[in-house]
């Protein structure tokens, strides 16, 4: 009995030995089955980047030509504003020479041009209209501004203006839509200076909201693919031209009280202006641009306070600033306060992480899982895409182009016009961390052997890197290369 009880022992402690056995022996094979993997966390870098559709606007001159930028501003768009007179001197041909060649100059500078047409001046003896528009049969009004008298502005509700005008939108959309050399455009052409709204003058009218919305569809109907901007004056008119997919443009920055001490547009006009339009969370789709209020000397000498003023365009999501290339203010922490601006306007990509196997096999699948954070104040608002290239023995390179896009990646956000935002708009937040994961397909005849693996945000239609990332290890030509991976057979 003890034998038997004995021999059911031992083939028990047997049998447990091989169950066991066989499992560390499959999860060690199991383990071995598992590819390695690579795991990086670039370094992010401080610098100030030069990427499209953000950042710095010269005005009226390319970065070459303006003394007044010093050299550690980077600047990738030109802006400027010209009367309607100046883009079509003659009926029915626009001055295509003149803006082609604004553009090959803003190109050989490194950036992209940004624009408005206008039509009411306030200049006496200078008007923005075509000298033709009245010969033409187009309506010319004499009205007064701030006190005095003699201005000649085009009626925009005079049916002949009103059809010229209208024409003079779609032959522009026709020529420049998507047009690779510009950046965006100001929905202007109403109002004086094209701001949308006729202030100072008793006899100068706005269209009729039927005329306003005819101009704004074609504006829109003729720029389907280059981002429009609708100044921030008219309630109305915006709330209408967000509808139609346009961001908007404030032309008054920093002005804490230059006009009146009772009233001011930082405290008074944007808050009251973006809640009547409903545009505050208008952001996430379209861009929001800044001009300074006079300029930044300005602000300094009245002491308005920069921190506040930076604060404020950051919490409302600005991509753009313009200076009016006006030199910058002198004194303690001023460059030091631009730059922290700065550094933040726009959008800011960091590759906070990225993970690939150690090993792929040529033709297979590449599995990439990667952590981005948009640290700036806006999105990207174009689908540049995330690419990989890699480069292997005897100088094989191979580009592959991902699936995913930046243009969903949000900055941070504050409450804005709350009490507390009011009396000092807080540091805006970095966007919350997304986690990506790509699968690119390799090549089936690629060579075997190590490949160095580099990372680039390319655009829409190209394979070369558009967008400079906020991580340390750029190499010349755009590229990060921050890893290595092995292609076997």
């Amino acid at each position: 009995m003890n034998r038997a009880k004995d021999f059911l022992l031992m083939l028990a402690v047997i049998v447990c030995g091989f169950a066991l056995s066989m499992s560390v022996d499959f999860n060690s094979r199991a383990a071995a089955a598992q590819p390695e993997v690579v795991t990086i966390r670039p370094e992010e870098t401080d610098e100030l980047l030069a990427n499209p559709g953000m950042g710095w606007e010269t005005f009226h001159r390319t970065r070459a030509k303006d003394e007044n930028l010093p050299d550690w501003i980077p600047s990738t768009v030109h802006y400027a504003r010209w009367g309607w007179g100046v883009l079509e001197p003659r009926p029915g041909r626009i001055d295509f020479d003149f803006l082609d060649n604004t553009i090959e100059e803003t190109r050989a500078a490194g950036q992209r041009l940004a624009f408005r047409v206008m039509c009411c001046s306030t200049t006496p003896r200078r008007p923005y209209h075509p000298d033709w528009l009245g010969e033409a049969g187009g309506r010319i009004l004499t009205v007064d501004y701030s006190g005095r008298e003699g201005f000649a502005i085009p009626e925009l509700d005079d049916p002949n203006v009103l059809d010229r005008h209208l024409d003079f939108i779609r032959r522009l959309g026709a020529r420049y839509d998507g047009h690779t050399g510009i950046d965006h455009i100001d929905l202007g052409t109403v109002g004086w200076w094209g701001e949308w709204h006729m202030s100072g003058s008793k006899a100068a009218k706005m269209p009729t909201m039927t005329n306003c919305r005819r101009i704004i569809d074609a504006y829109a109907d003729a720029f389907r693919k280059t981002p429009l901007l609708m100044l921030i004056g008219g309630r109305e008119s915006l709330a209408y031209a967000a509808q139609r997919g346009a961001g908007w443009r404030a032309d008054c920055l920093g002005d804490m009280g230059g006009f009146s001490q009772n009233w001011c547009h930082m405290r008074n006009a944007y808050p009251q202006l973006i809640r009547e339009a409903d545009v505050g969370e208008l952001w996430k789709t379209a861009p929001v641009a800044w001009e300074t209020c006079w300029e930044m000397r300005r602000w300094v000498k009245e002491d308005w306070p920069l921190r506040y003023i930076f604060n404020y365009a950051l919490a409302l999501h600005g991509s753009y600033i313009n200076n009016k290339s006006a030199p910058l203010p002198t004194g303690e922490n001023v460059r030091q306060e631009i730059e922290r601006f700065l550094r933040r306007l726009g959008y800011r990509l960091v590759l906070r992480e990225i993970t690939h196997p150690r090993q792929a096999r040529a033709g297979a699948p590449l599995r990439i899982e990667m952590k981005w954070q948009n640290v700036g104040s806006a999105p990207c608002y174009r689908p540049y895409r995330l690419a990989y290239r890699l480069i292997g023995p005897d100088a094989y390179s191979r580009t592959l182009i991902g699936a995913a896009t930046v243009d969903k990646w949000m900055p941070g956000t504050v409450e804005a016009f709350d009490e507390q935002f009011m009396r000092e708009p807080p540091d805006l937040p970095p966007g919350e961390v997304v986690e990506v994961v790509e699968q690119v397909r390799l090549p089936a005849g690629m060579p075997t052997g190590k490949y160095r693996l580099e990372f680039g945000v390319v655009a829409e239609d190209s394979s070369e890197p558009a967008v400079k990332l906020a991580i340390k290890g750029k190499s010349g030509d755009g590229w990060y290369p921050l890893s290595e991976i092995e292609i076997t057979n």
